[in-house]
């Protein structure tokens, strides 16, 4: 079984501050981890691999640095990793991203690719579906437990607002996984150690035999022209009673600033 996982690395959440004469992200100073919903994925792809033999590789897009990330999920217990790294990169929305993420996993081989179900600095949940569409495989979304699975199936409990649906697909598939899926392991020392002298094989531009307008800002449909910090507001208002008692001095609130 070849198993691919595909991570990002992203800014602590907690230290995200923007600068306000730019209205751009503050990045120096600012740790970087593995996206959270990322380390679920690896905790499955390590898990798939323990039932049912294989490998597992960490597959991740970003510049130089993003390198840290693939070394912790070595140390988790991967067993190789793959950076892309190239200027030709930058810029990429999701579709650009989830294009060039396909074309590497396709140069790798893959029976089953597993993603976090979206990433906490944009929020999408959209460059895992994407790549299996560029691939032309079958895929399931939100996927909470994993109940069966052969070299030839899989069946996987999908985590839906009201419950869950159990969804069975052939192999290859590509799954995305929310957190309630697993805990994921903690990197041991032995595996601190291998993550030190691994290899990171890393491929460019001219590795995934493509169009330069296909990746990268020149490839990417979608742009961000602005961000901003939004603007902090005191006047709130808390309403108190019975659910018919809070409607009506809603409505009363609603009139007042001239809603309705």
């Amino acid at each position: 079984m070849k198993i691919v996982v595909c991570i990002k690395q992203v800014p602590d959440t907690a230290e995200v501050r923007i600068n306000p004469e730019t209205n751009t992200l503050v990045r120096d100073g600012v740790p970087s981890i593995i996206n959270p919903y990322d380390l679920h994925a690896l905790e499955a792809g390590l898990q798939i691999k323990e039932l049912t033999g294989g490998t597992v590789t960490a597959l991740t897009m970003g510049p130089p640095q993003a390198e840290d990330a693939l070394r912790e999920a070595i140390a988790m217990g991967v067993d190789d990793a793959v950076l892309l790294t190239d200027r030709a990169f930058a810029g990429s929305d999701t579709w650009a991203t989830a294009y060039t993420l396909s074309r590497a996993v396709k140069k790798i081989g893959f029976d089953i690719i597993l993603c976090g179900k979206q990433a906490i600095d944009g929020d999408t949940a959209q460059v895992g579906p994407e790549m299996a569409e560029f691939l032309d495989i079958p895929h399931i979304a939100y996927v909470k437990a994993i109940d069966e699975i052969s070299t030839e199936r899989i069946r996987v409990k999908r985590m839906m607002e009201e419950g869950y649906d159990i969804v069975e697909s052939p192999i290859p598939v590509l799954l995305t996984v929310v957190k309630e899926i697993n805990e994921p392991r903690l990197p041991s020392l032995k595996g601190k150690m291998r993550a030190k002298k691994a290899e990171i094989k890393k491929l460019g531009f001219d590795a995934l035999e493509t169009d330069e307008h296909l990746v990268g800002l020149k490839g990417s449909p979608t742009q961000v022209k602005d961000i901003f910090a939004p603007e902090m507001k005191k006047d709130r208002k808390v309403l108190k009673g019975s659910p018919e008692e809070i409607v009506e001095q809603l409505i009363g609130v609603l009139k007042e600033m001239k809603c309705l």
